[in-house]
């Protein structure tokens, strides 16, 4: 085994229960040391005045950023109202600000999503659908895998008519890094159900790009 990873002493294994990796998670002073030997690497001294306290911040900032871990997308979705006077129609929530990480170079990428289900039997609570957005941007992801992610959850928990997801997003590790391409932006959609139609995905697409209020 690398020893890096082994002196961080994370173990995988798959949990009986769920899809899942369990990770015994390294102690704060290993990551904090971490930390230090990145800045060491880079060139700097962890020492100085302006970098000594660097290492708890952003082991306190990885917490924040990576909450997502910690949050399950099952709680989140578990309250459905079926009280809606029998809306059957498409619910469309847009412009969901996102932040994540790019788990290929834990740079970030920003962007927003946009989320439609049709209902069958209720409705979620509007908040909900930006949460579930922020459950699984929190953690290093691809824009492909996180916007899967997004729909299976909120199929599975309101097993609506259907779900359509479409993540717009810019990725530092293509405008700060690599190819350098400020301005660029990436956009990723997935379909269950009715909007697997053509037609209801043209609808999607149109109300997701009409004028706002």
């Amino acid at each position: 085994m690398n020893p890096v990873v082994k002196s961080l002493s994370v173990e995988r294994a798959l949990s009986p229960s769920a899809d899942k990796f369990l990770v015994t998670h390294p102690t704060q002073a290993e990551a904090e040391a971490a930390v230090r030997t990145l800045i060491l690497w880079a060139g700097d001294d962890p020492s100085r005045e302006g970098l000594a306290e660097t290492p708890q911040r952003v082991v306190k900032a990885y917490k924040e950023f990576y909450k997502g871990y910690e949050e399950d997308p099952d709680e989140i979705l578990d309250r459905v109202f079926e009280e809606v006077d029998s809306y059957q129609d498409m619910v469309l929530v847009r412009d969901i600000p996102f932040h994540s990480h790019c788990e290929h170079h834990m740079v970030p990428f920003v962007g927003k999503a946009h989320i439609a289900y049709y209902p069958a039997k209720g409705v979620v609570g509007l908040s909900k659908l930006a949460r579930i957005v922020d459950v699984f941007a929190r953690r290093l992801q691809t824009q492909e895998t996180m916007t899967a992610q997004i729909a299976q959850a909120i199929d599975k928990a309101l097993k609506p008519r259907g779900v359509a997801v479409l993540v717009e997003a810019e990725h530092m590790c293509m405008s700060m890094r690599g190819v350098q391409k400020q301005g660029s932006s990436t956009m990723t959609t997935q379909y269950t159900g009715v909007f697997k139609e053509p037609a209801e995905q043209v609808r999607f697409f149109t109300m997701v790009k009409s004028p706002g209020l």
